[in-house]
Order: C-alpha cells, then sequence, then structure tokens
C-alpha cells in the first residue's frame, strides 16, 4: 500500500514527471545507488542460489529428488518468513542500514558452506541446508527493506517509478550473472592444500557470490542519506 505521503500526493492529484527523467533524478540522488546496490545483490543471489539448487545440494551429498524438493520449498518459504519479520522490524523501527548490513554479513556467512567442502570432514547435508535456510532467511529481505529505502531517500518521487527501476536492474543483472556462475560452478579451488585437517576446496560460483555480496556491503558501508519520507510521514 502507498505511504501516507503518497497517498497524500495521489489525492492532491500532483502529477509525476516521464519516467526516464525520474530515472535520472533518482541516480542523482544521494543514497539511492546504494540502496539499489543491495536490492540487485539481493534479487541476484536468490535467483542464483535458486537456479542451481540441485548442483548445491549434491556437493553435500543430498541427490533424492525430494529431498531436493523440499530444501528448495525451504529456501523459498525462509524468505518469505524473513521478509516478513525482519522486514517487518525494519519498517517500525526505520533502521535501514544497520539491519541491511547485519543481513548482508549473515547472507556471506551462510553463503560458504554452499560451496565449502572441507576434506577432512567431508560431506555435511544437515550444515548445507541450515545455511541453505540461514541464507534465505537473511538475503531475502534485503529486497523489501532497500526498495522501502530507496522510496524514502528519493521522496517525494513517484513509488511506483523507484520500485521500477529497482526492478529493472535487478532482473538485469542477475540475468547477466546467471551465466557466469553456471561457468564458475564448474571451477574448484583449492584452500591450503596439504594440511591434513584444514584442506578443503571451495567452488567457484560460491566464490562469485562471495565477491557480490562483499562488495555490496563496502558500497553500502558509506550510506547517510537523508530520510525524507520517514520525515514527511512523522510530519503528518
Amino acid at each position: 500500500p502507498p505511504s501516507s505521503s503518497e497517498l497524500q500526493k495521489r489525492i492532491s492529484g500532483e502529477q509525476e514527471p516521464p519516467f526516464l527523467d525520474s530515472v535520472k533524478k533518482f541516480l542523482a540522488t544521494k543514497g539511492f545507488s546504494r540502496a539499489l546496490a543491495c536490492f540487485i545483490c539481493s534479487i541476484s543471489v536468490t535467483n542464483i542460489v535458486g537456479a542451481f539448487i540441485e548442483e548445491v545440494l549434491e556437493r553435500g551429498g543430498i541427490v533424492d529428488q525430494l529431498q531436493v524438493d523440499l530444501a528448495g520449498a525451504g529456501f523459498e518459504l525462509a524468505i518469505l518468513l524473513g521478509g516478513i519479520f525482519i522486514g517487518g522490524y525494519v519498517d517500525k523501527t526505520k533502521e535501514y542500514k544497520r539491519v541491511t548490513m547485519a543481513c548482508l554479513a549473515l547472507a556471506a556467512f551462510m553463503t560458504v558452506p554452499l560451496g565449502l567442502t572441507e576434506h577432512f570432514i567431508g560431506k555435511e547435508p544437515a550444515v548445507l541446508v541450515l545455511s541453505l535456510l540461514g541464507l534465505g532467511m537473511v538475503a531475502g529481505p534485503i529486497q523489501p527493506i532497500n526498495a522501502e529505502l530507496a522510496v524514502d531517500v528519493t521522496y517525494p518521487g513517484d513509488e511506483t517509478a523507484v520500485e521500477s527501476v529497482q526492478q529493472i536492474g535487478g532482473n538485469l543483472v542477475s540475468a547477466l550473472l546467471v551465466p557466469l556462475a553456471e561457468l564458475a560452478l564448474h571451477q574448484d579451488y583449492e584452500l591450503l592444500p596439504g594440511n591434513k585437517y584444514f584442506e578443503s576446496d571451495i567452488r567457484g560460483d560460491v566464490v562469485l557470490l562471495l565477491g557480490l555480496i562483499g562488495a555490496t556491503l563496502v558500497y553500502f558501508k558509506g550510506f547517510d542519506a537523508p530520510l525524507r519520507r520517514t520525515a514527511q510521514d512523522c510530519e503528518v
């Protein structure tokens, strides 16, 4: 539903500028590009993991189709629940930056077991599934949280245009990254070779995801834009 400030604009009959003009204005607005980067990161991570979930689960020794389907459904459910609970918390507190940074850091932590095989321990299906669910829980909410953040910093811009820019950007980058992830899927990188207890290998697609999450976290750390819509709603 529209915010109270957006509803007020609709009631007053205020006209929005052309879409392309809005896009240029959004990109020039302080804080928008950082919220956009987080939105793109979230949708890319969840799309890539979802696209190759069978391969991811196979690494942990899960090959039964029913188990794969259940794990995939659990991943989607975790995304939904994360959006409800974590997103709901941010909606009340407006702690966009603190929660987003925490979610990004946790997403990186949860991503590692999806592609890391510790030779001494071997395959750990339980750890893999728990990491998958945890990733969905913390990576999924980044998307709606930063959709709201983008609307907040661009107020009084068109909320629909803001969300459209994010969806287009997110889907475009995600579509470009999926083929790269597929290529990286079959690449293995050895860690600590020759060490009896810590020798392991990590898959290339997970390295790609970690790079994406890490770069987004570093970039978003510089967010310091004013929350214009929140300020306006507090005055109403």
